[in-house]
């Protein structure tokens, strides 16, 4: 089993927590990813990266000394967004961690696919930018179908908490050989679910955080999940959508 997760936009370097354990599986072709942006100028990039002066100064700064093997953080302690604040796995016991290393996955724009203890250095990548890299005409085409390939190598089911940004990178490639189990969290209303963005990723947070602390091996254990007051729905869920309602 292997759980996907999301990049955040937010990063940090910590070099003195935890220690790195391995470099990531895609490197090399994230050299290319890094090369191509260095070959950008600021205008370019700022467009790329649709944001504002100060995050794009920070960012191009950050690639003018990007060394993609010094001066590395494991992947897990350098997101800081939402869903990573409600994991905390800075607080993880030595069980849980080695329990994420094993089991959990960030999919990312720049790196590709992610285990916990990798070494990164922070950038600004968004999976849906159009950056064209060798011939593809976005990150979408660059990665294809290589981050599902490598997962479906390591486990024959996934849990999806995922925004579909990145999942996507996954489900268009599933063959019917791998179980996709994608997680909703929601309120019922009229008879539907609505979904809101920051209590998704505090709960997808939480899920990875229930997971590891109860060293969840099969999919059936991950309706116990009760955090945040959200329950499992049998009503809503089928095989492959684990619905979750918060509690009213």
């Amino acid at each position: 089993m292997r759980i996907i997760i999301s990049p955040a936009k937010k990063m940090n370097e910590d070099t003195d927590s935890l220690a790195w354990l391995s470099l990531p599986e895609f490197l090399p072709r994230t050299r290319e990813v890094c090369n191509a942006l260095q070959a950008m100028d600021y205008e370019a990039l700022k467009k790329l990266w649709k944001c504002n002066d100060q995050i794009a100064a920070l960012n191009v700064e950050r690639l003018r000394q990007m060394e993609l093997d010094k001066s590395l953080t494991p992947a897990i302690l350098a997101y800081e967004g939402i869903q990573y604040q409600y994991m905390a796995p800075g607080v993880f016991t030595t069980q849980e961690l080695e329990y994420v290393q094993e089991h959990l996955r960030i999919l990312s724009g720049f790196y590709g696919l992610l285990r916990p203890f990798d070494g990164v250095r922070p950038y600004r990548l968004e999976m849906q930018a159009k950056l064209k890299i060798k011939g593809a005409k976005d990150l979408y085409t660059y990665w294809a179908d290589s981050l599902a390939g490598k997962l479906f190598e390591e486990t024959d089911c996934i849990i999806n908490l995922a925004s579909r940004e990145y999942s996507i990178c996954v489900s268009k490639y599933l063959d019917g050989s791998v179980r996709f189990i994608t997680c909703t969290f929601g309120e019922e209303k009229d008879g539907k679910v609505i979904e809101k963005g920051t209590m998704c990723k505090m709960a997808r947070g939480e899920m990875v955080r229930f997971m590891a602390e109860n060293n969840v091996r099969e999919p059936e254990q991950i309706k116990g999940f009760d955090r945040l007051r959200y329950r499992y729905s049998e009503e809503y869920s089928d095989r492959d959508n684990f619905v979750f309602i918060l509690e009213k």
